[in-house]
């Protein structure tokens, strides 16, 4: 275990480190899922609506503007959304938007085939009740895991929920942008759906009940601090006793309390946030093997080789240079 936390000391390893580090692992893990964002047309519909969605990889993120409706994902309770409120999908199964769940659904993608302007309305204008706004995301499969095998299918945040900051700030422009045509739209867009996404994941984070996983973690002061500190300093040869010391506790409290939220130890933990900064770093092909061994904090490439054959199964080298096959780089 000691041998993979080995520790990167020669110049070159400080400026990489700090290209590598991220003080907050949110932004870590969303800059290695690489979303693509896709924002929605806003939907808008009269009395007895209802859209049922396909099955959905990754994360849809959506908010209720206007009206009261029920969201019914197939194999679950219905949920009713009311003014405000706010979801977010994780890996969803078909599922259903209705202000009466007795409506026959129409099809979200013949629905979607018919906006105009940003919109898609179901009824006259005059008579709207219900506005929904929001849009998705496909994340970079190899990484996906980092938080979609950490989040519920369905993350609800009440409009009235004290957690949530800013939010009907964010949805009023996204509504504003989506009907817009000004210079510039589509990257609006893009960061308004993806500080939408954060926020939301803030709310679910900050949650009596907290989630599981190192998103749970976060609000712990003591092993959020930890964490904190890991991935600012990814090449650190970081020990148990370091990593307690900064949560404020002993290192057999540390490490249970670790385990206990995280699911893992802290230094496999560590390894296992080294190996996802490394296996994008090679699909990219951003540096050399040598520089990336030093900079997630190996002393050499071959320690580092050897760590990362026994994680995923190939060495770095050969990682690589499957990534560059089309017809590879799907299965990695």
């Amino acid at each position: 275990m000691e041998s993979d936390l080995l520790y990167a000391s020669s110049s070159a390893a400080e400026l990489d480190r700090a290209s590598l580090g991220f003080s907050d692992p949110i932004a870590g893990v969303i800059g290695l899922l690489r979303p693509v964002t896709v924002v929605d047309p806003g939907l808008r519909a009269t009395r007895s609506w209802a859209v049922r969605f396909d099955a959905f990889p990754h994360v849809k993120i959506g908010g209720l503007v206007q009206g009261e409706c029920w969201l019914a994902l197939d194999g679950h309770e219905p949920v009713k959304l009311r003014e405000g409120d706010f979801f977010m999908l994780v890996d969803p199964p078909s599922y259903v938007l209705a202000d009466d769940l007795a409506t026959e659904a129409r099809p979200a993608c013949e629905l979607w085939a018919s906006a105009m302007d940003g919109v898609v309305r179901i009824g006259p204008e005059a008579d709207e009740i219900a506005y929904v706004c929001g849009g998705h995301f496909r994340f970079d499969e190899s990484n996906a895991s980092l938080l979609v095998d950490i989040l519920p299918t369905l993350v609800h945040v009440a409009a009235d929920d004290p957690r949530i900051h800013g939010l009907s700030q964010v949805t009023s422009l996204l509504n504003a942008e989506v009907q817009s045509n000004a210079a510039g739209r589509s990257l609006v867009l893009d960061h308004l759906v993806q500080i939408l996404f954060v926020q939301v994941l803030r709310a679910h984070a900050e949650r009596t009940d907290r989630p599981t996983g190192w998103l749970g973690a976060l609000a712990d002061d003591g092993i959020g601090a930890a964490l904190r500190a890991m991935h600012t300093d990814v090449a650190r040869r970081w020990t148990l006793q370091e990593l307690a010391g900064i949560s404020h506790m002993s290192r057999s409290s540390f490490a249970a309390a670790f385990r206990e939220q995280i699911g893992t130890t802290p230094l496999d933990y560590l390894i296992q946030w080294r190996m996802s900064l490394a296996r994008d770093a090679l699909r990219r092909n951003t540096r050399s093997i040598s520089e990336l061994a030093f900079a997630v904090g190996y002393e050499s490439e071959s320690a580092f080789g050897t760590a990362f054959r026994r994680v995923n199964g190939a060495s770095p080298r050969q990682f690589r240079d499957a990534a560059r096959q089309p017809s590879s780089s799907q299965k990695l």
